[in-house]
């Protein structure tokens, strides 16, 4: 069996193991990381083998971590990483590159339309009618995006958003609210396989499946990093968060909203948490804009998002894809059946 995990801002740990009478045996652990002194890597060896091959994350990182030398350097990885790339092994997890990634970018859709989408379109990839998908999202109305266990009234001040002429809708994942202009913020979403994040955590896939991201907001010169749940973020403050829905069909749906350049003073308004979060958002007065990808690149929003495609296809490949009239037409009628109904919007009131 082999695993491999590539560690978010660090280094790449394979495996090679196989399993004989119910344990760990023939373990091998390479990679491009560091380690400190040599004898450590066959004390990490030895200390797999024979483990339970029902062993879960935190016995197999306990094992590796008390195997290792009272002076052992591990640089790009840790004992985690490796319990990790175990799993990932014995549940035959796949990589980016096992994939014919598919790239959908160019429409935009009333609000309740992108949340109708992006169930329909997880659903597909996890039936196997769709290839895995990259979705970057485009926006010519406003609108506010309620985390699926989010109260409305707690989260929202409908008075306002009506004012602004704001249409709130729910999405099928957690998380909290997404502010929603034409042009000032930067979304996308990733239907993936699960066994593209098989083996790891909730916590870990979230970093995983934007490590891609972080990557192309560094090449634009953003010292940009993953804050742990959710966050993606940088010194001069947090640029975007993430969140994500595993459904049933065998499909992961992970969705990101950054922020490009937002009406600081208006969010406030139309969200309630908002004006106890500010500072969360990147800035610290209500009469400021948030904009953390125009002012740290000075690029315009087309070219952030040029950039963050051309970085994806660079690491895994991406072709031109489309949304079929199938897919349009369930999504359609997804928005009647259930986004537009006070049923799913005030499910939490």
């Amino acid at each position: 069996m082999h695993g491999e995990f590539k560690v978010p801002g660090g280094k790449l740990v394979v495996v090679d193991l196989e399993v004989k009478e119910g344990k760990l045996a023939e373990f091998r652990l390479a990679g491009d990381f560091f380690l400190e002194p040599d004898s450590a890597l066959e004390a990490i060896n030895s200390a797999v083998n024979g483990l339970p091959a029902d062993s879960d994350l935190d016995r197999i990182t306990s094992a590796v971590k008390s195997a290792l030398p009272e002076d052992a350097l591990l640089l790009g990885f840790g004992p985690d990483s490796v319990a990790i790339a175990i799993r990932r092994a014995l549940s035959k997890a796949s990589s980016w590159t096992d994939y014919d990634w598919q790239l959908i970018h160019g429409t935009a859709y009333p609000p309740m339309l992108q949340m109708a989408l992006d169930q329909v379109l997880a659903e597909e990839v996890g039936a196997g009618r769709r290839k895995p998908t990259l979705r970057i999202w485009e926006w010519d109305e406003p609108g506010v995006v309620i985390g699926s266990f989010q109260s409305v009234k707690n989260e929202v001040d409908l008075e306002i958003a009506e004012k602004y002429g704001m249409q709130v809708v729910r999405r099928i994942s957690g998380g909290g609210a997404m502010f929603m202009e034409a042009g000032s913020v930067v979304t996308y979403s990733i239907y993936a396989p699960s066994e593209l994040v098989q083996g790891m955590s909730f916590a870990d896939s979230y970093a995983f499946l934007d490590e891609w991201v972080i990557t192309a907001l560094k090449g634009l010169g953003i010292d940009a990093f993953y804050q742990p749940l959710n966050d993606i973020t940088s010194p001069k403050g947090k640029i975007g968060g993430a969140a994500q829905k595993r459904l049933g069909s065998g499909a992961v749906l992970h969705h990101v909203t950054m922020s490009y350049d937002m009406d600081g003073e208006r969010m406030v308004e139309v969200l309630r948490i908002g004006r106890e979060k500010l500072s969360d958002k990147g800035t610290k007065s209500a009469a400021k804009r948030v904009d953390p990808l125009r002012s740290q690149t000075g690029l315009s929003r087309a070219e952030v998002i040029s950039a963050m495609e051309g970085t994806f296809r660079k690491l895994y490949g991406l072709t031109e894809g489309e949304i079929t009239e199938a897919e349009l037409q369930r999504a359609q009628e997804l928005v009647e059946s259930k986004f537009s109904t006070r049923e799913w919007l005030y499910r939490v009131p």
